[in-house]
């Protein structure tokens, strides 16, 4: 399978439009091993999807460990790889945007990737006191040292892209977005769009609830974040399955998985919205594959917006209890 290549920004690289997500590679929803993990990523390659990003807290480092030892011990050619830090986990959890902080857990990411830079790094989230010009300063410092060669911003407003961009040109920027979370739609892509950056789109498939299974609460492991999310939560939960019942009905009846119809769905939005679902293994990650065909014209277009109208999704994205340090703006 072969995806349709987009440039990273305006950096001259060039990645697949559809990515991997690595934060299942570190437990996050539910037990993996690494003979596992690295069958994902060979599954991968094999599907044309050589953009990986990772985290340092996905697992405390157990992502980029394991991606790590695939590229030693596979030694794929073309890959690119994004990694993030800011979230300092525990029961005080809050974000730190320093130089001092980013430089030294930037060098312990490359440490267990196995790199001498990534071709993006991430500010995680946006620590409110320290002015964004500021963290736009520090990600070019560490791209002039050559540990990145570009730098993103996650979970932040337009205007704070705005702000950040004419410090050092933003390379990316990750939000969540999918057929089920249109925030993005109100100024968010259309600022990257205008600014030459690639929107890249965390959670496309709904958190699991645009597969061709309907996700089911009982199935979910103590600690999972969907248990406590309002949407996952009853009655929003049983409104929900419903609403996606009907498009993995109409889905079928076209010959399309129903992943592979949501993520062709978040790339037919603009050339530099590159989604980046995640999974543990490599028979979930077959499902995508369809995105690299399906073409949805305005018939299909205007059919899907009639199973899933903008707003159709029951409860908030976040409970209140979820939201520190995403920054909101509307």
């Amino acid at each position: 399978m072969t995806f349709q290549q987009v440039e990273l920004g305006r950096t001259g690289i060039m990645v697949p439009q559809l990515a991997f997500g690595a934060m299942s590679f570190g437990g996050m929803f539910g037990p993996t091993d690494e003979e596992t993990s690295h069958a994902c990523l060979d599954a991968a390659i094999a599907g044309g999807i050589t953009f990986w990003d990772t985290a340092n807290i996905y697992g405390m480092g157990v992502s980029e460990t394991v991606i790590g030892r695939y590229l030693a011990a596979r030694k794929p050619q073309g890959i690119r790889i994004a990694t993030k830090a800011s979230i300092i986990g525990g029961p005080e959890r809050r974000v730190d945007n320093s130089y001092t902080y980013l430089r030294a857990e930037l060098e312990a990411s490359l440490d267990r990737l196995g790199l001498d830079s990534v071709d993006l790094f991430y500010a995680h989230r946006h620590d409110q006191e320290t002015p964004i010009e500021e963290v736009a300063e520090t990600m070019g410092r560490l791209i002039d040292e050559g540990l990145t060669r570009s730098y993103g911003l996650s979970e932040v407003a337009p205007s704070t892209v705005r702000r950040a961009h004419p410090v050092r040109p933003v390379t990316a920027v990750q939000n969540e977005y999918s057929l089920w979370t249109r925030q993005p739609e109100l100024g968010l892509i259309q600022t990257c769009a205008e600014l030459g950056v690639s929107f890249v789109a965390f959670s496309p498939l709904a958190r699991g609830m645009l597969g061709e299974t309907s996700v089911r609460r009982e199935d979910m492991r103590p600690g999972d974040f969907r248990l406590n999310n309002p949407r996952f939560m009853e009655p929003n939960f049983a409104r929900n399955l419903s609403r996606v019942a009907a498009f993995r009905a109409w889905c079928q009846g076209k010959g399309w998985t129903v992943a592979g119809t949501a993520l062709a769905w978040v790339m037919a939005q603009g050339r530099h919205v590159i989604p980046i679902p995640g999974t543990r293994t490599g028979a979930h990650l077959g499902e995508w594959l369809d995105a690299g065909h399906i073409r949805l014209g305005p018939q299909e277009l205007a059919e899907i917006a009639e199973i899933l109208p903008v707003g159709w999704a029951w409860g908030d994205r976040y409970g209140d209890h979820q939201l520190h340090s995403i920054e909101r703006y509307c």
